[in-house]
């Protein structure tokens, strides 16, 4: 679509600015751009400052029906439900939807160049190995990464060349709207898929056929990984490219503590195969790769105990994988958060028999709780509420050689505003109460 003069309404500012990307990129093509928000002008201060002096018009505090049914498109947050109210007004209106990561696709100058990742658990730091390995091989101003793992590549689109490399992180939410499209990346890479976010998808069978589009549209020439016990697709003209044994990632002199850090880079390095890097010096690549802010991060040691954040682990899996990433009987985790519908009780089992102590938290904290305390375990399971009382909690009890980790397994939204904000508190309190 032609932009220019086009009235184009974006549903969702968001407090960290996830539609002022969008925002610039319309209003740069020449549209007549309404930005409508449920939040209010204090309470989206931050994002409205980077689209200061722009000619936008804002709607703050609600919705409008007029603004989805008289414009010519509408660009959704990607997390927003289809059946929302306003989305189907437009849609009965005629009205096209779209997302942000649907224009970009259909604005890069070549899909062979794009990598796509995606997956229940690993796909941040996968997509961020991806582009590490990349950025050392060819050059860092060479390499866009973008998508769910953060940061608008609209914004970069006049400095995206035909033989740049653009890494992409892609929900299940992504992936829905990339349907309509027809769009698969020239390499995908599926890290693993268990059942989430079945409060937006309904079933594990749509979420799984979502997650599936970045293999469902590729073409001949194209390739893609899976990770374990993702399936083949049944018919497919891409070609497979095999994930090597871990011990070449523990060869590598990785950083990162755990086995499924080594499982992302080999996936990584296998997925990075087809540009030109073979898979060994792909891993030397990243020796030293130092992780993701908030996917465990070490945030500090003291007396002995080590600190780890890993508020991103937002689904039973990701907790599995960091308990498992240290020694049995030293971890003091802290669970719990939004309920999602996952099934919490095996992780609590997991947690209760491996660590050291269970301190539950947020909405889901009493099933987490109950489940502990009824597993044959040896942990102590502490009842907390909210994440201050649980640090606490967990820093008097932890010993020397021990590990206080955040990884809740659950989203942040029952308490906190996003991962983030629950992270960076997690790494204030750990400060405050080991200084």
């Amino acid at each position: 679509m032609d932009l220019a003069d086009k009235r184009v309404t974006v549903m969702g500012l968001g407090r960290f600015g996830g539609g002022v990307g969008v925002a610039r990129y319309l209003v740069k093509q020449g549209a007549d751009v309404l930005v409508t928000d449920q939040l209010d002008a204090d309470q989206l201060k931050d994002s409205l400052a980077q689209l200061e002096g722009l000619p936008i018009e804002y709607r703050l505090g609600e919705h409008n029906v007029s603004d989805f049914t008289t414009c010519d498109l509408v660009v959704a947050n990607p997390a927003v439900k289809p059946d929302n109210r306003f989305l189907r007004s437009a849609e009965a209106a005629g009205i096209p939807v779209t997302s942000e990561i649907r224009l970009l696709v259909a604005a890069l100058p070549n899909r062979l160049r794009t990598i796509g990742v995606t997956g229940t658990a690993g796909k941040s730091t996968t997509t961020a190995m991806i582009g590490h390995i990349l950025g050392r091989s060819f050059g860092q101003d060479h390499v866009y990464i973008g998508g769910n793992i953060g940061g608008s590549l609209l914004d970069h689109l006049d400095e995206i060349g035909h033989g740049d490399w653009v890494v992409l992180e892609l929900s299940s939410f992504m992936l829905h709207g990339l349907r309509e499209d027809r769009w698969s990346p020239h390499i995908a890479v599926i890290t693993n898929i268990s059942p989430n976010h079945l409060d937006w998808h309904g079933t594990s069978a749509e979420y799984v056929a979502d997650k599936r589009v970045i293999l469902e549209y590729q073409e001949a020439g194209d390739w893609y990984v899976l990770g374990p016990g993702v399936d083949q697709p049944t018919e497919s003209k891409a070609q497979n490219l095999t994930v090597p044994e871990l011990g070449m990632a523990r060869s590598a002199g990785l950083q990162l503590p755990g086995e499924h850090n080594h499982l992302n880079a080999v996936t990584a390095a296998s997925g990075v195969s087809p540009a030109g890097v073979d898979v060994l010096p792909g891993l030397k690549c990243l020796s030293d790769f130092p992780g993701l802010p908030h996917r465990l991060q070490f945030v500090h040691e003291h007396n002995g105990v080590r600190y780890f954040n890993d508020s991103k682990c937002t689904t039973p899996e990701a907790a599995e994988l960091a308990i498992k990433s240290f020694d049995p009987g030293t971890v003091h985790i802290v669970l719990g958060g939004y309920d999602k519908g996952s099934d919490l009780k095996p992780l609590a089992g997991l947690a209760a028999h491996q660590c050291a102590g269970v301190y539950t938290i947020g909405a889901t904290g009493p099933v987490i709780h109950t489940a502990a305390e009824s597993a044959p375990a040896k942990a102590q399971v502490v009842s907390c509420g909210d994440l201050d009382v649980a640090v606490r909690e967990a820093v008097g009890r932890a010993k020397p050689g021990h590990i206080v980790l955040l990884s809740p397994a659950c989203a942040s939204w029952d308490q906190f505003d996003n991962y983030e904000q629950r992270g960076d508190r997690f790494i204030e309190l750990v400060k405050k109460l080991t200084a």
